[in-house]
């Protein structure tokens, strides 16, 4: 079964729950979800690298990169 057959097949069976505790545990394990743990260590690296960037203020503004990359784009 590929990934939208079995993303069809729990929403259609969520539609039959009548049980409001399952339903609110569902909600929460929702809510809980984190990107965070979806990523891969490389893109937390790249992230984390940014963050570093920014605090030690190693930024550029929007039209500084566009005059360094405008050949490309």
């Amino acid at each position: 079964m590929d990934i939208q057959a079995k993303k069809y097949h729990l929403i259609e069976w969520i539609t039959k729950i009548r049980d409001n505790q399952l339903l609110d545990r569902l909600l929460k394990l929702a809510e809980d979800a984190d990107w965070w743990d979806e990523i891969s260590q490389a893109e937390r690296d790249s992230i984390e690298e940014g963050l570093k960037d920014l605090s030690e203020n190693r930024v550029y503004d929007h039209s500084e990169v566009r005059k360094l990359y405008e050949k490309y784009l």
